[in-house]
């Protein structure tokens, strides 16, 4: 071989500049890092409570099948939700997770030529997704800290950096990290004004947490707006999130086009008919986001008696404000409990904290109690 080989001087130009998507720590990695036994993990917003038997049993069944391919198209799911959903079928594309819809929308309509735009706190894998394509990111700034809102999309912030080389806006309601919110009444007043060139891509990924008359279910939009695609997910309330499984929402057209890049078979066998049994199990899903509402409610005020304040949520986690965000996270993780730092977010002086068990939730206030009384 000649020239010496360096992988990063062929790769493009854009990927050279991407960092790393970080999950939250793994109980594993702290146990064996600090010694401990029987941590807790708040710090991925999964549903804390046992699955459904009937899932678990779909689940064991499928083992049966693992020598064989699954259905490619996903018939039997996007069935259901199209039943359940009252959408059309050939509306519905199938994703390893709803992150899969989002970087399927980037690589089907985003070039180095166009821009996306996204708000400054949104979920961090619109910028990755974004960046990878080469594409122009156009960041609008949240609402300030003493909005009523902190935080919190400014929509008309974002409509002002559309132009004509805007290809997708994308709107996350509730937002990760901060778990705020855009009213029914306020979005739906800005899909209107969006040019009929631009998709509004709406991730719904905490829809069944976030409470409310006022709160919008972007869904019932589809056949107005043929620009809109809604994205969803199982790995939040339905509790699927080691499976995998989301689905994208649109028109027929836009799905035809996702599913032009789509990767073959990337929902698993697994994956489709535990989300199957899950579509079944409402009342149990129902159930979960009533209790995980409560405890966020319960969470909130405990760590508001501590000197803590949290930004208003309507997703299964909260944004709490403390003085050391790194001091507080090494502290909770010599206690056993992993929470989310958001510093990777801009926001040094705040932790992501999921909503766990009411006991998770009351070991993680022990902890941050046990913290304060050391300042």
């Amino acid at each position: 071989m000649g020239d010496e080989f360096t992988p990063s001087a062929l790769a493009a130009g854009p990927v050279l500049e991407l960092a790393p998507y970080l999950p939250g720590k793994p109980l594993a990695d702290l146990e064996r890092e600090y010694g401990i036994v029987d941590a807790i993990k708040l710090a991925s917003n999964e549903n804390p409570y046992k699955l459904p038997e009937s899932v678990q049993a779909a689940v064991i069944d499928g083992l049966n099948d693992l020598q064989l391919y699954p259905d490619g198209a996903g018939f039997e799911l996007r069935a259901a939700l199209a039943q359940q959903l009252g959408v059309p079928a050939a509306g519905i594309t199938l994703g390893n997770g709803s992150n899969d819809i989002l970087v399927l929308l980037a690589e089907t309509f985003l070039t180095p030529q166009v821009n996306a735009v996204y708000d400054q706190y949104s979920f961090v894998v619109y910028r990755l997704a974004v960046q990878a394509t080469g594409a122009t990111a156009r960041i609008a700034s949240s609402r300030p800290r003493d909005h009523e809102q902190p935080l919190s999309h400014d929509l008309d912030a974002m409509l002002a950096l559309v132009d004509r080389d805007t290809r997708l806006v994308f709107i996350a309601n509730p937002n990760n990290p901060t778990g705020t919110w855009v009213d029914r009444d306020n979005l739906y007043r800005f899909l209107q004004k969006l040019p009929g060139h631009v998709i509004a891509v709406i991730d719904e990924a905490y829809h069944e947490y976030a409470r409310g008359n006022d709160f919008p279910d972007a869904c019932e939009w589809l056949g107005e707006f043929p620009n809109l695609v809604v994205t969803r997910t199982f790995s939040k309330a339905y509790g699927l999130a080691g499976l995998r499984v989301g689905y994208g929402l649109s028109s027929p057209a836009i799905a035809s086009l996702l599913n032009r890049v789509r990767q073959p078979f990337n929902v698993n066998i697994l994956g489709q008919r535990a989300a199957l049994a899950a579509l079944d199990e409402q009342a149990w899903v129902t159930r979960c986001c009533m209790e995980s509402c409560a405890e966020r409610s319960r969470l909130g005020n405990g760590l508001a008696n501590i000197g803590i304040a949290s930004l208003p949520s309507r997703g299964n986690f909260l944004l709490a404000e403390v003085p050391d965000a790194a001091a507080v996270n090494e502290f909770l993780l010599q206690q056993g409990v992993i929470v989310r730092p958001v510093a990777n977010y801009g926001l040094e002086n705040y932790l992501r904290i999921s909503i766990g068990s009411p006991p998770e939730n009351d070991r993680c206030l022990r902890a941050l109690a046990a913290f304060a009384a050391t300042r």
